[in-house]
């Protein structure tokens, strides 16, 4: 059941990969989600659209598991990724990055996620949870840059949290009206964007405010 629905689908059509499952719909979702970011070669996989999708056909009974263990679930796998991430960028350094360009290692992607952690400093590692590319670069970034362990996990929880259970709501929510999951699912970047500005602004006010804090008390 598993390799047909990997071997029929891909895994870049969320929807038939999670309902090819079966059973193991929930397993699936939470193995791509910890991929995605805690390993470099995740950047690929359908995160947002994946979780859009899991709310979708967890109305619809196809995930028969509640919503209750649903988003726990993979608000624990999308931590445990950017941990694995953090964890990969702290021990190899920077020369991670250093690489040579390749199919699968854009140094446009790197430099992106770097732009990412200088306008936002750590509440990048939650901002880069809505963006796809950045947020399987993110956490690496940030343990090659040695940013503290509890800080970066700190922000990596909120995000995990924020990230998975609006995207997964959002899906279960629009599933409720005929017509409108597939417009969602279309535009699922530019409903993201509302989520990030809706959810995600308050977080980075606060943090610019603490920076600036911090910089103007260094000076004096």
């Amino acid at each position: 059941m598993l390799h047909s629905a990997f071997s029929m689908s891909g895994l870049l059509d969320p929807q038939s990969v999670i309902a090819g499952a079966g059973a193991w719909g929930l397993v699936v979702v939470c193995a791509i989600v910890f991929a995605e970011t805690g390993l470099l070669i995740g950047f690929f996989l359908p995160g947002d659209t994946l979780l859009f999708f899991t709310g979708v056909l967890a109305f619809s009974g196809v995930i028969s598991q509640p919503l209750w263990l649903v988003i726990p679930a993979i608000v624990l796998s999308a931590v445990l990724g950017d941990q694995m991430g953090y964890f990969i960028g702290r021990k190899s350094g920077p020369r991670i990055f250093e690489r040579r360009e390749s199919g699968l290692f854009s140094i446009k992607s790197v430099e992106r996620t770097q732009g990412f952690f200088d306008r936002f400093g750590p509440a990048a590692v939650t901002v880069a949870r809505f963006v796809p590319v950045v947020r399987t670069f993110a956490p690496v970034a940030a343990g090659v840059g040695k940013m503290p362990r509890r800080l970066f996990t700190t922000f990596n929880v909120l995000g995990g949290v924020i990230w998975s259970t609006l995207v997964i709501l959002l899906g279960f929510g629009l599933a409720h009206i005929p017509g409108v999951t597939d417009f969602a699912a279309k535009y699922i970047d530019v409903v993201l964007i509302g989520i990030v500005i809706l959810s995600v602004v308050p977080i980075l006010i606060r943090a610019i405010a603490a920076r600036r804090k911090s910089i103007s008390a260094s000076a004096n």
